[in-house]
């Protein structure tokens, strides 16, 4: 069942990463499901977080998706290659956003190996928010696309960690955050394979 659009409401965007994990992430593209369920989150706590594009209250046209109601995805090109998801959280006008980091692969698999170019599964299938868009197929045409959409959506299937099992550690690639850095907003499933390094 996908999660309700009232999921998504909610304006503790740490508190909706960190359960986020174990939650299934689907896509349908061009007729071919892919899925795998969620073990890497990172927070981004809008425009008082630095390491946020919202900082400041940033309003451009890449980050005009993360001011939209919560419950639409936010796609963004990183580094000139990589397409990233993020799910926008909170009210309209509370760029809030979780960005998917890693998705332990379930569904569809043959479909990810194609779109990575990979004859094997790997951990680095879906391992980091550029891989994980590839192998699912997403691109910066479903930015602001609904997640109760039939081509992009998070759906709970019992699937939860206990507080042992997660780790909650500062965020990667954003040393320009100054002391926003340091904190805990990346969230992972401890032992899990799929889980970006570093992941102890």
């Amino acid at each position: 069942m996908k999660l309700p659009e009232s999921y998504y409401l909610n304006s503790n965007v740490v508190e909706v990463a960190r359960d986020l994990l174990g939650k299934y992430l689907f896509t349908n593209i061009d007729g071919v499901v892919s899925g795998g369920y969620i073990v890497e989150t990172e927070a981004y706590n809008g425009i008082i977080d630095r390491a946020s594009h919202a900082y400041g209250d940033r309003r451009t046209n890449r980050t005009q998706t993360m001011y939209e109601r919560g419950g639409v995805a936010y796609v963004y090109l990183c580094y000139g290659i990589h397409e990233m998801l993020n799910v926008v959280t909170s009210v309209e006008g509370q760029p809030h956003a979780v960005l998917i980091r890693a998705v332990d692969p379930t569904v569809g698999i043959d479909a990810m190996l194609y779109r990575r170019n990979m004859a094997l599964v790997k951990p680095n299938i879906t391992r980091g928010p550029g891989s994980v868009g590839k192998a699912f197929g997403i691109d910066r045409k479903l930015n602001g696309i609904s997640l109760q959409s039939d081509k992009l959506w998070i759906e709970d299937k019992g699937l939860h960690f206990t507080d042992d099992e997660v780790a909650a550690a500062p965020r990667i690639g954003v040393a320009y955050a100054e002391e926003d850095a340091l904190l805990p907003y990346r969230f992972y499933v401890k032992g899990n394979i799929y889980v970006s390094k570093p992941n102890r």
